[in-house]
């Protein structure tokens, strides 16, 4: 049975739980449950990261942790009990946790790394915290260090600082808002600036010394000189080294290392240095011999030096890394430069100096170390448990402790002057140095050569050689005890080295030096000359009476009785002492002993401000003795000098050097003062210096006593209390009253009021600044009410106006701000008193807005207090004082504050922030204290509705700078909850008076905007965008606020409800407000706010009719907000569905779903564009996203602004993506909606404020640099000219003549430059997952450069990981329109050319062609073969049906996307026998364009004319058309279908003609064919004898008897214009035989895949022959969209059937090979498709058309693919690939016309000579000139504008959508003739036949206009495209129709293209000032 836990509440997982049982809960080890239940074992519960779902686990796997269960039963919460740094430690290591692997995800290896070690760190000191072993000061210390990790932490991984109070987070709720902000400014300072320190400390460590001529021990010196100063700052650091130059001590870390502590600031410049000194021990010389001598002297060696400011860049740059450094040693060239050879190596006089060895270093490591010593030993314990060597600086540091204790005496050997001695040569001195005592006993170890070793008894200097005067300047610290140092002495011998072999040691004299004067004084510091007394060797010195008696210093004969001959010899030396315990001060030893004296005290006490203060300090409480001593000796005579005496001790301890002394004076006060009468007297002086500053002229003393008053107060409060104790109260009323009295005084020296110059003035301000200390004594013996009121009536004393010195002011306020501050405002009793003339000094300030730092620290320090006391029944009355104080000037203040404008100055800018968020603090204090009883006497005391609709505005305004993310730091989240929280309580109170009294006739429109733009703010807020937080956070802030925006969202709808008719003031105002709203991800508030949208368009409807404002607003906000990241498609759905069900039952339902409909359309397209935008690259998504964002603003809601803002993101996508046409033709939309006028148009997007024609300018300019790069240069010539025009009409020759150049430039390109055709996909996007533009919707896709099907899909596919691949073409089914997937169906698909008729005339090079095959683009087929009926094995031609599909696009390719939807498919069925015409009509076509190109010599050789006829020739032989005949000229086949007998008789005439025609290219081939290829052309020509014979043709019809190239270009077929041919009720939809779809250029090829069998049988060009039957049968497959084909992309397919296909249960597998021949395009069949090759041997053409085309070099691709083809692969030479784009229907560049060519009059005739083989000239010399001829040809335009007709096929190179191949022919141009509207068209050639007569043909020149007048002059205007059309001038002929218009609604097909053509062509938009 389950029972409720009583105790078992809390528990951690220690093994993990898989919950595999029933209602089991999963566990992972480390999870926090909180336990419900439990049974048998069994506990039942929850994870606490997870508290929606239960279930049941092991008790065993629980381990249980203590505890506090609140609100216990059913919505019980656990509190653990455990130490709250490890609650936070625990839950941000699982935090960190998460984010930690994403760190390594996101490839952040560094800070990965650093966290990872962290987390370590905090698991090893928790486990110490957990273990509960530390002492309290190392938990503090452990704690401490987690805390700064934590932070750090947090900081790196960007989440929340945390408060903390004492090493444990606070709760928000339990402290002061202004305590909170203190606690989260400290954290923040902390963190940003860290605390400059004053006290700095070196580590050195010795290394080794390396140098090669080593062999000796050495001693080595370190310490810290000041260059400046010239004298060392520390003393030395000594370390031994041996023999080899490393430790001699190496296993003693303290003999090698040193910290030099307590080093100032003022010691870190850069003329500080580290000076190394180096004695060695040896011989006298280096170089002698070792049996020389056997004595080791101290020599000098070397010196190095090294300088601070090194050490500091180091520090800089490492990071406080130890750093080695190598220092080069010196030694100077003479030995007397010794003693300042450091110098000269700082100086750098190279000439005293020089290395002692080439390679000599000394190598050591340095740190520098900052803060005090103590701190210093917790950071770096090593250091201290390893060992180092402590060396101190000479003096005390910048700051005494009282606990510092130091003995030290330094004595420097200076130097000396001796005589020969009657020596040659002058003396090898050595100095002996003893310290005895006053009985001549040696002091043991009492002289330190330096720190590191330990001191010694005796010390003998090192020697120099020969020198009669030495320099040593060797500096010896005497560390003597303070006990043994009265009667100690120092004893200097000096001895005469010899250098002989006994090395002997000769005493010639000695000197002494007392270390203490008979009066207790040490030796004076400075330099001493002491006297050389003489003696001989053998001299006795163990009576030092015998010479203590002597004189010991020059100058000095104290002491001395014995006067002593004057001597030469002298030996200097200088002392230094510091000392806490010895004194060389006089005045100071006869001030402690003033009782010796009794007569010199006043004299004693003159001198006493005298004494350094440092001596006062050591001496202090002997010093105090002594003061109070002489005071109660006579207090009438000596108290005022006592007085003033105790006031400078007191001033002295102020300085910051001995700040630290205090505690020592109040220890002495507490423990050791014992003048019990003291008080009366310090009273009574203290009074008469008050009232003495009235009137006295000098106030320096009295400022000195006044800055004193609080430890005089101390001491006179001491004083009465032990004559209190001492007398049992006595006197007390009089010591009342002296203090009354001493009060009285006070107040009436503060009401003086005087200029603020004045020196009572400046009095006045001491005793303000120092009289808050004086409270916390008073209370000591006084109540604590008579305090306060001694206080007020104090600070009410001082004058009230601010128009005296602002200093005086400020300091005022100072002293209020300690009073706060003190113990006597924290008491309850005390503040009640004192609050009052508190408030009203803050009030007069903040009035004034002055000392606003002051203020707001008071303040914050007041709501501390009330806060802490919040429980006491006095608190409600202080509340209201400060409401009605402060409440006001705060609002008023804080709103000063944010109006000014920011100060420039980055202190100032700080202090400025600092003081805006200290009020805010208080503001929101003092709201957060208030109740609803304040609340309701606040809105009670305004007496007018204006005062209250002041205040309402205000406090609106004050909340929303709150609301601002720059009012905080980014990561106060915790401080910003507490504001949101107090801003919603104080909003929920405030709207009650808001529904009172501003509603109905009352109604006030700006109280009510600003509260609901207040509410909006709020809502919006980052810092409550709760999805964005992390689950444990998130977790938090719903426990402990709730969901702040979910209520304010319910109070904005319950204000909104009560408004009714005066909703209509707030549309369209509040609509975008509210949207922004709604778009929060968060259910419940969308719920309630969306139906405010109902309510906005109901209201709007009642008053105007319609709702459009509404619209207009929705419609604007949604598109900025969307693309700022908010809304979501649950938003969308939820929106549609609310909307809808509100506005079913209303009358104007029609309109209002139409507005929902549009306006959710609208978020599906926002949504797609910013979900597509999100990826970095440009693809194909973003643009068509793009396209259809800027469509549906175009044309259905017809928004302006918006529509010209996205043509520019689409243009800027085209641009990134290199899509240069695409780019041009979608700037082409902004151009068309302006005009050629002066309009001015205002700044927008990047356009600078310009006039309309201005900016067309530059629009043109950039279309036509886009035109260029996207090599679509006819579209660039139409708008030059345009441009060019303007210019000629505003007479601008200078840019009319860069225009024509440029239209030149274009034309010279379009002949020179390669372009490439691309191909054509496609699309079909099936699936819901697909966004909405796409979804359910097939495209048709321009291709890149070289882009072949395989590499298309692949795109598709990457751009679309998701997608799956469809596997056939067929129409896919309803499921999978349905499906929750993305399905993918691509495959290629053929262009068909709407401009026929260019593409017929064969005297217009192909590379000009080209443009017109792939641009201006509407429609595409696809064609799929099958069998209808019973399949002819022997013959599958008699049942083969063409399955055609026609795609109409919704704008034409290219335009302003590489893609466009399909709107319309057509699907055609063409029977076998329209087939088979169809099939040849394309044959005779190519052999007609090869013979034609070979004549012109087009091509520079003839295997493409030789493969093409070998192909045909070689099929028709081996049954080709004898497969037609067997199939449809049979007897059965006309019977059966009398319907196709014109149809037949059309066949028959196509297979005569092709005879014809192969007759004819024989001979021509027989004129241009190489010698070596004459076998193959005599093959040819007998089997084209054997084709005529099997198809009975002996002699050819009447009408083919002319020349085989008949027409005006010499085409072998009769020039006649066929009908469409009829359709049949049972049969299928017939096209016209010359229509586009019958003529697909022979030479486009797809990247369609080819199957294996057909690539096996087209390769029979290589002269493997097929039988008959295979070979007829065999056409190429279409092409294919499978994605998985394994198949070699055939560029001759450009059907795209799928390779599903083949396997179709259509056809038999036996007859997939005949089916996959047949299924190849009429347009991309090989030769050898319909008419078997038979070739001996096959050239691979290396040169092609043009000298542009290069063989093949795909493997998979066969023979005749490889020969045939002259589409480039990846080796194309274009190597400009540019990117393409698209537009839609009013900026569609089409079919550019001719541009008009002034006539050429009196031209000569030009001779035509017939197309025949013997007619041919050799090649042309000149490129642009094919014949020769004196009068040069006109160059046809590119841009001509052509009449529809028929395709044909050229072989030349293609490529990209606008290009060509320079494949060069005689010009032609147009000539264009209007007559109502019709356009009647003729080619002409440059060699155009105009009439045959007698065999001459006369060239006729063209027209220069439109119109058939032959000498008109006048310029025709070019027709141009919608999108480029100018609007004529005056009345010009009537244009052409334009063919931008063919793309407009073609449901109808072909018959609705007259009317069509007929329409006006509509003006374009125009835009506003934009």
């Amino acid at each position: 049975m389950w029972i409720p836990t009583d105790h078992e509440k809390y528990g951690v997982v220690i093994s993990g739980f898989r919950g595999t049982v029933s209602h089991g809960l999963p566990l992972e080890v480390g999870d926090t449950v909180q336990i419900l239940e439990k049974c048998d074992g069994w506990y039942r519960g929850f994870v606490l990261k997870n508290p929606s779902f239960k279930g049941v686990f092991p008790a065993t796997y629980i381990h249980l942790k203590n505890a506090n269960v609140r609100n216990k039963g059913q919505f019980e919460t656990i509190i653990p009990t455990e130490d709250t740094v490890i609650t936070e430690m625990t839950g941000t290591l699982r935090e960190w946790g998460i984010m930690w692997k994403q760190l390594y995800v996101k490839n952040d290896g560094d800070l990965f790394h650093r966290l990872w070690h962290v987390m370590n760190e905090l698991l090893d000191l928790r486990r110490q915290v957990l273990v509960g072993h530390l002492t309290h000061d190392r938990m503090k210390d452990v704690k401490r260090h987690i805390t700064a990790r934590l932070d750090w932490g947090n900081e790196q991984m960007g989440l929340d600082l945390v408060p903390r109070k004492e090493f444990s987070m606070v709760d928000p709720d339990d402290i002061s808002v202004t305590e909170l902000y203190k606690l989260m400014e400290h954290r923040h300072r902390k963190k940003d600036t860290p605390i400059p320190t004053s006290s700095h400390h070196l580590f050195l460590q010795m290394k080794s010394l390396m140098c090669a001529n080593l062999g000796e021990e050495l001693e080595v010196f370190f310490s810290i000189y000041d260059s400046r100063e010239n004298h060392p700052v520390s003393e030395r650091f000594f370390v031994k080294l041996n023999k080899n130059g490393l430790p001699k001590f190496p296993e003693k870390m303290e003999r090698q290392c040193t910290l030099f502590v307590d080093l100032g600031s003022s010691d870190l410049r850069k003329d500080i240095y580290i000076t190394v000194h180096i004695i060695r021990l040896g011989r006298m010389a280096a170089g002698e011999k070792k049996n020389s001598c056997s004595t080791q002297y101290r020599r000098p060696f070397g010196c190095a030096v090294l300088s601070i400011a090194d050490l500091l860049q180091s520090e800089r740059d490492t990071r406080d890394s130890k750093e080695d450094y190598m220092l080069k040693v010196y030694m100077c060239n003479t030995e007397s430069e010794w003693y300042q050879i450091h110098e000269n190596i700082i100086k750098k006089l190279n000439a005293r100096y020089n290395l002692t060895s080439s390679n000599a270093g000394l190598s050591v490591a340095l740190q520098l170390l900052h803060g005090d010593i103590d701190q210093i030993r917790r950071e770096y314990p090593v250091l201290f448990t390893r060992g180092v060597a402590i060396s101190r600086k000479l003096g005390f540091s910048d700051i005494i402790m009282p606990g510092d204790i130091r003995n030290d005496l330094y004595v420097t050997l200076e130097k000396g002057e001796y005589e020969k001695g009657g020596k040659s040569v002058a003396r090898n001195v050595d100095v002996t140095m003893y310290v005895l005592d006053s009985e001549g006993q040696v002091l043991k170890d009492c002289i330190s050569l330096g720190s590191g070793e330990t001191p010694v008894s005796e010390h003998h200097s090192f020697v120099l050689y020969h020198n009669n005067s030495p320099r040593w300047a060797e500096l010896l610290k005497l560390p003597i005890p303070v006990d043994k140092f009265r009667g100690a002495h120092v004893r200097l011998e000096f001895r005469h080295c010899s250098t002989k072999e006994k090395g002997e040691k000769k005493l010639f004299g000695f000197s002494f030096v007392p270390l203490m004067q008979e009066d207790g004084r040490t030796l004076p510091d400075g330099i001493h000359e002491l006297i050389v007394h003489k003696c001989e060797e053998n001299t006795n010195f163990q009576d030092p009476t015998c010479y203590l008696k002597l004189q010991y210093c020059k100058g000095n004969l104290h002491g001395n009785s014995q006067p002593v001959k004057a001597s030469k010899e002298t030996f200097w030396i200088s002392s230094f002492l510091c000392s806490t315990k010895l004194t060389q001060n006089g005045d100071l030893l006869d001030f402690l002993k003033w009782r010796a004296h009794p007569e010199r005290i006043c004299d004693i006490l003159s001198k006493f401000k005298d004494i350094d203060g440092a001596e006062i300090v050591k001496f202090l409480q002997d010093t105090l003795d002594a003061l109070f001593g002489i005071l109660d000796e006579n207090p009438q005579k000596y108290g005022l000098k006592v007085f003033d005496s105790l006031v400078h001790i007191i001033n002295l301890l102020q300085d910051i050097k001995f700040q630290h002394f205090k505690p020592v004076m109040d220890t002495y006060i507490e423990s050791h003062f014992a003048g019990a009468l003291a008080y009366r007297d310090l009273i009574k002086v203290l009074k008469r210096y008050i009232d003495r500053s009235i009137e006295a002229e000098r106030q320096e003393h009295i400022q000195d006593v006044l800055r004193a008053q609080e430890y005089i107060f101390k001491y006179i409060i001491h004083s009465r209390s032990l004559y209190t104790l001492a007398t049992g109260g006595q006197n007390e009323e009089e010591f009342r009253s002296s203090i009354y009295e001493l009060f009285q005084s006070v107040r009436y020296f503060l009401s003086i009021e005087s200029p603020g110059s004045s020196i009572i003035t400046q009095t006045q301000a001491v005793f303000l600044s120092s009289f808050p200390a004086v409270y916390s004594e008073l209370l000591k013996l006084i109540d604590v009410r008579e305090v306060a009121n001694l206080v007020r009536d104090t600070l009410r004393s001082m004058p009230d106006v601010l128009h005296v010195e602002y200093s005086l002011e400020a300091v005022k306020l100072q002293c209020i701000a300690k009073t706060v501050e003190s113990q006597l405002f924290a008491n309850p009793d005390s503040r009640c008193i004192l609050l009052p003339v508190v408030l009203h000094h803050l009030h007069m300030h903040l009035q004034e807005q002055k000392d606003l730092i002051m203020c707001a620290r008071i303040l914050s320090t007041m709501f501390c207090l009330i806060k802490k006391d919040s429980t006491e029944t006095t608190i409600s009355e202080e509340v209201d004082m400060l409401v009605d104080s402060l409440l006001g000037v705060l609002l008023r203040t804080i709103l000063e504050i944010s109006n000014r404008p920011q100060p420039s100055g980055p202190a100032i800018r700080l202090q400025f922030q600092d003081v805006t968020g200290e009020f805010v603090a208080c503001l929101l204090a003092l709201l957060r204290q208030m109740t609803d009883k304040h609340y309701q006497q606040l809105l009670e005391s305004f007496t007018s509705r204006d005062d209250l609709r002041d205040f309402l505005l205000q406090i609106f305004t004050v909340f929303k700078i709150l609301i601002r993310p720059e009012m905080f730091p980014k990561d106060w989240t915790i401080m910003r909850l507490v504001t949101n929280n107090v801003i919603i309580t104080t909003i929920l109170y405030l709207s009650d008076a808001l529904r009172k009294n501003f509603l109905n006739e009352s109604f006030d429109f700006k109280v009510w905007d600003s509260y609901f733009y207040l509410a909006v703010i709020f809502i919006n807020q980052p810092c409550l965008q709760l999805e964005l937080f992390s689950p444990a956070k998130r977790k938090k802030v719903l426990e402990k606020y709730g969901d702040m925006r979910v209520m304010m969202g319910c109070e904005i709808f319950s204000m909104w409800q009560n408004l009714g008719e005066h909703k209509l003031h707030f549309i369209p105002g509040l609509i975008g407000p509210f949207l922004e709203v709604t778009l929060v991800p968060q259910a419940d508030l969308r719920n309630v706010m969306i139906p405010i949208f109902h309510d906005l368009m109901d209201w709007e409807q009642r008053r105007t009719g319609n709702f459009k404002q509404v619209e207009a607003k929705l419609i604007d906000k949604l598109d900025s907000l969307m693309s700022e990241g908010k809304g979501d498609e649950t938003y969308r759905e939820l929106f549609n569905s609310i909307l809808l069900k509100k506005i079913e039952r209303e009358t104007w339902r029609e309109s209002g779903i139409s507005l929902v409909a549009t306006v959710t359309r609208l978020m599906e397209r926002l949504l797609d564009y910013r979900d597509c935008m999100k990826v970095a690259e440009v693809d194909g998504k973003k643009i068509g996203c793009t396209v259809s964002l800027l469509n549906f603003y175009k044309t259905e809601i017809n928004k302006e602004e918006m529509y010209i803002r996205y043509i520019h993101k689409l243009y800027d996508l085209h641009l990134k993506a290199q899509n240069f046409t695409e780019a041009a033709y979608t700037l082409l939309l902004y151009d068309e909606l302006l005009e050629w006028s002066e309009r001015p148009l205002r700044e927008f997007l990047h356009y600078p404020m310009q006039t309309e024609w201005q900016r067309k300018e530059i629009l043109h300019l950039t279309i036509i640099q886009n035109f260029d790069k996207g090599k679509c240069w006819e579209n660039g010539i139409i708008l030059c000219r345009e441009l060019a025009d303007q210019y000629e009409s505003f007479y601008d020759y200078r840019n009319l003549s860069k225009m024509r150049m440029m239209e030149a430039a274009f034309y010279d390109k379009i002949m020179d430059q390669q372009r490439l055709e691309p191909e054509f996909f496609r699309v079909g996007f099936y699936g819901k997952k697909f966004p909405f533009f796409l979804r359910n919707k097939e495209f048709v896709c321009r291709g890149h450069d070289y882009e072949r099907l395989e590499a298309f899909q692949q795109r598709m596919l990457n751009e679309f990981p998701h997608a799956i691949a469809m596997q056939h073409a067929n129409q896919p089914e309803d499921t999978i329109f349905q499906a929750d997937a993305q399905y993918l169906q691509i495959y290629a698909v053929i262009p068909i050319p709407d401009n026929n008729e260019i593409l017929q005339k064969e005297a217009i090079p192909d590379h000009i062609k080209s443009f017109y095959r792939v641009n201006n683009i509407w429609r595409f087929r696809y064609d799929r073969p099958f069998h209808k009926g019973i399949k002819d094995k022997e013959n599958e031609f008699k049942s083969l049906w063409i399955e055609r599909t026609t795609l109409t696009l919704v704008q034409s390719l290219p335009g302003i996307s590489r893609w466009f939807e399909v709107d319309r498919r057509e699907v055609v069925e063409m029977s076998p026998l329209e087939n088979a015409i169809e099939v040849l009509e394309n044959k005779n076509q190519q052999l007609r364009t090869l013979i034609t190109q070979c004549q012109s010599r087009q091509m520079q050789n003839i295997n493409p004319l030789t493969m093409c006829l070998n192909g045909v020739i070689d099929a028709a032989v081996n049954g080709g058309l004898a497969r037609y005949q067997e199939a449809f000229f049979v007897k059965d086949y006309i019977l059966n279908h009398p319907e196709d007998g014109e149809k037949i008789s059309r066949l028959r005439e196509l297979m005569f003609e092709q005879a014809h025609i192969l007759e004819y290219g024989l001979a021509v081939h027989e004129k241009f064919v190489p010698q070596d290829m004459r076998p193959l052309h005599k093959k040819l020509v007998d089997q084209f004898y054997v084709m005529k014979s099997r198809l009975g043709i002996q002699e050819f019809p009447g009408y083919a008897r002319v020349s085989p190239i008949h027409l005006t270009n010499g085409s072998p077929r009769t020039c006649r214009n066929p009908a469409l041919g009829a359709v049949s009720p049972d049969g299928a939809r017939l096209v016209n035989r010359r229509s586009p779809l019958s003529y697909p250029a022979f030479n486009r090829y797809s990247s369609s895949s080819l199957s294996s069998q057909a690539s096996a049988e087209v390769s029979n060009i290589t002269g493997q022959s097929e039988s008959s039957d295979e070979v007829f049968h065999m056409q190429a497959s279409p092409s294919t969209s499978s994605l998985s084909s394994t198949h070699s992309a055939s560029p001759n397919v450009t059907s795209s059937a799928p390779s599903s296909a083949r396997g179709s249960p259509l056809l038999s597998d036996k007859h997939k090979h005949s089916r996959e021949n047949t299924c190849l395009s009429p347009r991309d069949r090989p030769c050898s498709a319909i008419y078997p090759i038979s070739m001996e041997q096959t050239q691979t053409l290396n040169s092609q058309i043009g000298d542009s085309c290069m063989p093949r070099s795909d493997p998979n691709l066969s023979a005749p693919e490889k020969v045939m083809n002259p589409t480039p692969s990846s080796w194309s030479l274009d190597s400009g690939k540019e990117a393409r784009t698209c537009v839609p229907d009013s900026a569609r560049l089409v079919s550019p016309p001719v541009p008009p060519r002034p006539t050429h009059t009196g031209s000569p005739a030009k001779t035509y000579r017939a197309f025949s083989p013997q007619a041919f000239d050799p090649p042309p010399a000149h490129p642009r000139s094919p014949h020769k001829s004196s009068v040069q040809s006109l160059t046809p335009s590119p841009t001509d504008y052509q009449s529809l007709g028929p395709v044909y096929n050229s072989p030349v190179l293609s490529g990209s959508s606008s290009s060509g191949i320079s494949s060069l022919s005689r010009g032609s141009v147009t000539e264009t003739t209007l007559t109502d509207g019709t356009i009647t068209c003729t080619l002409i050639g440059s060699e155009e036949l105009i009439k045959r007569e007698n065999g001459t043909f006369a060239c006729m020149p063209p027209r220069y206009n439109l119109s058939e007048h032959g000498t008109g002059t006048s310029r025709r205007r070019a027709p141009l495209p919608h999108s480029l059309s100018v609007p004529p001038s005056g009345e010009p002929p009537a244009l052409p129709p334009k063919p931008h218009v063919l793309r407009v609604h073609r449901s109808e097909g072909e018959n609705r293209m007259e009317e069509i053509l007929a329409r006006p062509r509509s003006q374009p938009r125009k835009v506003s000032q934009l």
